[in-house]
């Protein structure tokens, strides 16, 4: 038996980039879809893509939990045989019924936050890849500046005023974030055990 060293013969010089995926090794394949799905990760329609997607599923939750919170209210539902009758409370009626109303409303409301959370998503985390790219820097203003594009976006078709309103609110609240977030990012002290 000779000895061959520290597993060198299993190094070797990465492919050409031409190479068709079907020549190259296992190994190499996985390293090459690894790197695909890093490229698309970080790209601005990667980003888009994966903050729409999180945003929609974490929507859908905290609809489904801020809807699970609401059934206290009184119901519009006229009774049988009398449309004018009063407003009946949850309570009131049979299990099956109130089993039936809490589903397909907790559905709607699921449904409806996890829509616009992901649509929120998609476009805050897509306009701030593309400032970043175009700026060419990664500090605070990117995010400012997307959450300004995003707030006006969303608030446009209310009127310029509501729109310049979403714009400032959007930009404030992104501000806010980045610079918590950003917060944890200093120096640590010279020395942890001085009193």
């Amino acid at each position: 038996m000779v000895y061959r060293g520290f597993g060198m013969e299993q190094i070797q010089p990465p492919p050409d980039k031409n190479t068709p995926f079907s020549q190259l090794t296992p190994d190499q394949q996985g390293e090459k879809g690894a790197q695909m799905m890093m490229d698309f990760m970080t790209s601005c329609p990667g980003k888009s893509v994966i903050s729409g997607v999180t945003g929609f599923a974490l929507g859908g939750v905290l609809g489904l939990f801020m809807a699970s919170m609401a059934y206290d209210t009184p119901l519009h539902v006229p009774t049988p045989g009398n449309p004018q009758s009063p407003i009946q409370q949850m309570a009131d009626l049979p299990m099956k019924q109130q089993i039936k109303l809490q589903f397909a409303d907790m559905g709607k409301r699921s449904y409806s936050s996890a829509k616009n959370f992901g649509y929120i998503g998609l476009i805050y985390a897509g306009v701030e890849c593309v400032v970043e790219s175009t700026r060419a820097k990664s500090d605070i203003y990117n995010g400012v500046s997307a959450g300004c594009i995003t707030g006006a976006g969303l608030a446009y078709k209310s009127g310029p005023q509501a729109a310049l309103i979403g714009c400032a609110g959007f930009a404030a609240f992104s501000a806010a974030i980045d610079m918590y977030m950003k917060s944890e990012d200093g120096t640590p002290p010279k020395n942890d055990f001085n009193e």
